[in-house]
Formats: structure tokens, C-alpha cells, sequence
């Protein structure tokens, strides 16, 4: 793929996220023009005439602004941590989730939904056992002295599957008319649930690690060139490969507990990533953040407009992600 000049590139990837997020406020199905989104806004920080309903204020502030906000965030974060987990992994198949992140934290929540189903209880058991999971495939793996990544990997697929027998066990004691559908909406994937309250909980956790992430690149550059030329470099492996695993950890889990299962967005983006920017963790991690705060934007939006009802984002992501990745695979451009 021809590489657009920088200057370029940079102009793109740093206007895309804020054009589409005046846009998105105006998709929806109570209708609201982009005039009036300006201005709602801004209201708060200039004085402008009202010439907006409260209605439509309200749909702004209450409901599509915290959806918005977290579709950029979640997507910016699986986008980052799916890079970082290619990289120091050396393996272009590794998602977000390969430690059984999605599996524990799926539990979590589906044990909270058959519990009380109360979101605070959902959020919180979501995380818990989604660190568990992480937790408990880098004990197993440290059965081996070396830093083995493909124990690690093993290791975080035992996990997983075992989670994910818990929850079809959760699934089939669960009440079939209320608990059950509630349990199999939520491992779907929807930002629908989002509110200013659980985004301001978990919203921070997510740019705080992305933030400290980005700051890490220059030595996931590092680990993604070998365990012997790290060494050679003075790198301590398990030390950085721990400390960038618990941070995309975080941001994974966060973002579980937050909008569901959510698959595709940390596989895909990182490699188109690669094919606008190149390898360098430098430059592909904002470029990574840009994407992929952009892209579930997007999905979110065709979620809630394509029919009447709104489609779980895990859907989406899997029909528009499978083929791509295809796509890639086909066209020899997956790698790192």
C-alpha cells in the first residue's frame, strides 16, 4: 500500500476522530441538527441563544455524549492493546483477549446479571474476574523459569475455555425468560447500558493505561525484536513484558466491564495501523488510538441505525472484521 506523506496522514488520523464525533451526535432517532449540537455544546462555555428544545438537550448530554465518548475510548483502547500484545508477543493473531481476558471477565458479569443484575455489581465483577483470568494464566505459565511466551499464550487458552465453561453453565441454570436474555445481550457487546456514571469509573482507567502504554513503545519495539537482542539491550523481559501485559490488561478488562465482549476491533486495527504507519510502536500506538476510537465510533452508529432495533457491536465487528482480516491474510499483509 502506497503510504500517504505525513504531514498528511497526521492531518487525517488527528481530524477523523473529532469530525465524526460532532457527526454522530446528529445520528440518532430523535432528530437533532448539527447546528444545534454546536451550539447545545458549547452552551455551557459561551453565551448563546436557546433555540433548542430541553428534550434535545437532554438527549445530548445524557445519552449520546457518555455512548460517544465511550465508543472512542473503548475503541482507541482495544485498538492500543491489541498492538502492544502483537508486538511483544511477536505474533500478528494475538488479540486483547488471548489471556482469557474476555472469558474471566464475561463470568464476572454474567455471574453479577444472574446474582442482581445491578451495573455497578456487573462492572466491578466483570473486572475482578477479569484480572483473575490474567492472573491465573501468567501463574500457570511461570511453571517455566524462562520468559516463555507461547506458555503464556497456552496458558491464557486454558484459562479462557475454563471461564467460558463457567459461563455456559451460568447460561444454563439461568433463568430462560429474563437472565438468560439479559446475560446473552451483555457478552454481545453494547455500548446501550454506558452512563456518565460508569463511564466516569472506568473511562480514566482506560486513558490513564493508554497514556502510559504510549509511553512504553519505544521498548515494546524492543521486545518485539527477540528475547536475545532485548537482553542484548539490558531489557529485564519479565519485568516490561509483566508490566506492558497488566496495563493492556486493565484496558481490556475496563472496557469488558464497560460495553460487553466487543472481538475484532484489537485484531484488525493494529495491522491496518502497520500498512498507514510501519512497525514502529512509536508511531503505530497514536495511530492505533486514532483508528480505532474511529472505527467503533462508526460501528456504534450503524448499530443503533441500521434497523429498529439496535445490533449488539459484537456482531457488527465480527461481520465487517472477519472479512477484512481475509482480506489481509490473502493480500500477504499480515505481520508485524
Amino acid at each position: 500500500m502506497r503510504r500517504l506523506k505525513r504531514p498528511i496522514l497526521t492531518s487525517i488520523l488527528c481530524l477523523t476522530p473529532v469530525v465524526l464525533f460532532f457527526l454522530s451526535f446528529v445520528i440518532g432517532k430523535y432528530p437533532i441538527s448539527l447546528d444545534s449540537v454546536v451550539k447545545i455544546l458549547f452552551s455551557g462555555f459561551t453565551t448563546i441563544e436557546h433555540t433548542w428544545t430541553p428534550m434535545a438537550e437532554k438527549v445530548i448530554f445524557e445519552v449520546r455524549f457518555p455512548r460517544i465518548l465511550a465508543a472512542l475510548i473503548i475503541g482507541a483502547g482495544l485498538s492500543v492493546a491489541g498492538a502492544a500484545f502483537q508486538g511483544i508477543f511477536r505474533n500478528p493473531l494475538v488479540s486483547p483477549y488471548i489471556l482469557g481476558v474476555a472469558a474471566g471477565a464475561g463470568f464476572g458479569a454474567a455471574l453479577a446479571i444472574l446474582l442482581a443484575e445491578h451495573t455497578i455489581l456487573i462492572q466491578v465483577l466483570a473486572l475482578l474476574f477479569g484480572l483473575l483470568a490474567v492472573v491465573s494464566a501468567y501463574a500457570i505459565s511461570s511453571v517455566y523459569k524462562s520468559a516463555n511466551t507461547l506458555a503464556l499464550i497456552l496458558a491464557g487458552v486454558v484459562v479462557g475455555s475454563f471461564f467460558s465453561s463457567l459461563i455456559s453453565l451460568i447460561k444454563y441454570v439461568a433463568d430462560p425468560y429474563e437472565k438468560l436474555p439479559a446475560i446473552v445481550f451483555w457478552l454481545m457487546g453494547s455500548l446501550a447500558n454506558v452512563s456518565k456514571a460508569t463511564l466516569a469509573v472506568a473511562g480514566p482507567v482506560i486513558i490513564i493505561s493508554i497514556f502510559l502504554v504510549t509511553l512504553l513503545a519505544w521498548r515494546i519495539n524492543i521486545l518485539s525484536m527477540g528475547d536475545e537482542e532485548a537482553l542484548a539491550f539490558g531489557v529485564n523481559i519479565k519485568r516490561e513484558r509483566g508490566l506492558i501485559i497488566f496495563l493492556c490488561t486493565v484496558i481490556t478488562a475496563a472496557a469488558v466491564c464497560l460495553a460487553g465482549t466487543i472481538g475484532w476491533v484489537g485484531l484488525v486495527i493494529p495491522h491496518i495501523g502497520r500498512l498507514l504507519v510501519g512497525p514502529d510502536h512509536r508511531k503505530l500506538i497514536p495511530a492505533c488510538i486514532s483508528i480505532g476510537a474511529c472505527y467503533l465510533l462508526m460501528i456504534d452508529n450503524l448499530s443503533r441505525t441500521l434497523i429498529e432495533t439496535e445490533i449488539p457491536l459484537g456482531i457488527l465487528t465480527a461481520l465487517i472484521g472477519a472479512p477484512f482480516f481475509a482480506y489481509l491474510i490473502i493480500k500477504n499483509k499480515v505481520g508485524w
